[in-house]
């Protein structure tokens, strides 16, 4: 097992690797930038070290200060969490030349992964369904109008580098479909310096379901149920729950053995997602496979009682599995909010500022209240990074009681100094769509309007 790690992210996932790595014995180097020198994260670290400045690549996406961070702390593994350089192949490349650990997959399997054509190719070598597209990715506007006819319309374009919604379009018919391309090709330039664009079939009324899996490297892999993620607002995700309301033990059962397969296939090693987008005829869509731990990872671990952090590091310093297949079950139903520092009625503009009071839900009756955060009162948000403050999740005995606790939990959750989408997400979990179970990824924008 490693003696020490280095933790290349901030915040609440940063303090979340923290406290796994104390559970194990572990020393942490927390990494942080001028912006972040009194975040309380930094509190729960054994070492911490600055990185730069308060721009992102100023700090957490400067390579080279992260590693000589590492060099300079001892570390022999590096966590990276989520966001940042967490599927940035060419880091994890350098951490290997470095012979630092990168928790993750390898550099290959990041880069099969991250090109989204690539990996959609792949996948359905793999066995696994995709949506009706191209397999490669599109040369001009010319060759990409004339597929999508063949297609027939909606169709969406998408960046082949994307995510977060970066490089993305509906069209639903020829005569926007130009300027889309060229709008998405643009956007995919500058968020992610390459401008390559595919199309699929756009799916009306689709859900967006997810798999997570677990892989070491002695060939194990092994699914951990699914969650609905249809709850986005422009392709973000607001609330997550496990297990889906629209997913039996036996389409789980079906689904996860084909996700296992080709994380198996690929030499998949570490904690991993693949994305499906299920159709209204209930048909599964592979969409892309996030290489990285995911924000909404918690709900997971209270339906299954794995702890996914402490499994990655596990599997990273070559320990098989602690589970198979057979030790994987879900129980209860859990639930998740993200909380942003965000007014939502004033087209969700983000909030920093100074937190004068922050008091998050203690456990309630009948149901288990987890919180994920690193604020604290007192705390000053940066301006520079994501806006998520806080993750609010609730496990209960079925789905309603789950949904019911959420409501109790976000109506007893005490924030001032800043705004937050907490009345969203009470207006999310008392609709009546959402109470049945009844919704998709076109949900918010009903909603809201």
């Amino acid at each position: 097992m490693f003696k020490r790690i280095l933790i290349a992210n901030r915040g609440e996932i940063a303090l979340r690797v923290i406290r796994a790595c104390r559970e194990l014995g572990i020393e942490s180097v927390a990494v942080y930038s001028l912006a972040d020198a009194d975040s309380p994260h930094l509190e729960q670290a054994d070492h911490r070290v600055c990185i730069g400045g308060a721009k992102s690549e100023q700090s957490y996406l400067d390579m080279t200060a992260i590693l000589q961070a590492a060099e300079q702390t001892e570390c022999k593994a590096i966590h990276p969490g989520y966001g940042f350089l967490a599927e940035n192949a060419l880091f994890a490349e350098m951490c290997a030349q470095l012979k630092f650990t990168f928790i993750g997959p390898s550099p290959h399997v990041i880069r099969l992964m991250g090109d989204k054509a690539t990996a959609r190719r792949t996948m359905e070598a793999a066995g696994v369904p995709v949506v009706p597209g191209t397999r490669d990715i599109i040369g001009d506007v010319g060759q990409a109008l004339c597929t999508a006819r063949e297609i027939g319309f909606p169709v969406l374009l998408k960046a082949t580098a994307g995510g977060g919604g970066k490089g993305m379009r509906v069209c639903r018919d020829e005569a926007g479909f130009e300027p889309a391309f060229r709008e998405a090709s643009f956007e995919a330039l500058k968020a992610f310096g390459n401008q390559g664009l595919y199309l699929e079939k756009f799916i009306e009324g689709g859900r967006h379901i997810e798999f997570q899996f677990m892989a070491d490297g002695f060939g194990n892999a092994v699914h951990m149920g699914e969650r609905e993620c249809s709850v986005q607002r422009n392709h973000q995700k607001l609330v997550e729950e496990s297990p889906s309301p629209v997913v039996d033990a036996a389409l789980r059962e079906e689904i996860g053995a084909i996700v296992s397969r080709a994380a198996t296939r690929i030499g998949y090693v570490g904690a991993g997602t693949m994305e499906f987008l299920r159709d209204s005829d209930g048909k599964h869509y592979f969409m892309e496979v996030n290489t990285r731990l995911q924000v909404e990872h918690p709900v997971t671990e209270l339906c299954t009682g794995f702890d996914l952090v402490q499994e990655q590091i596990r599997v990273a310093a070559n320990c098989t599995l602690s589970m198979s297949q057979g030790d994987v079950a879900l129980t209860g139903h859990a639930i998740e909010c993200r909380i942003n520092a965000e007014d939502p009625f004033e087209g969700f503009r983000p909030s920093p500022g100074t937190v004068e009071s922050f008091a998050p839900p203690a456990e309630a009756e009948g149901v288990t209240v987890r919180v994920d955060t690193h604020v604290k009162p007192g705390y000053r948000i940066p301006p520079y990074y994501d806006s998520m403050i806080c993750k609010l999740i609730v496990h209960g005995a079925d789905r309603e009681a789950a949904r019911v606790g959420m409501l109790d939990a976000l109506a007893r959750f005490e924030v001032a100094g800043i705004k937050t989408t907490i009345p969203v997400h009470q207006r999310i979990l008392a609709d009546d769509g959402f109470a049945r179970g009844d919704y998709d990824t076109g949900f918010i924008g009903r909603l809201l309007g």
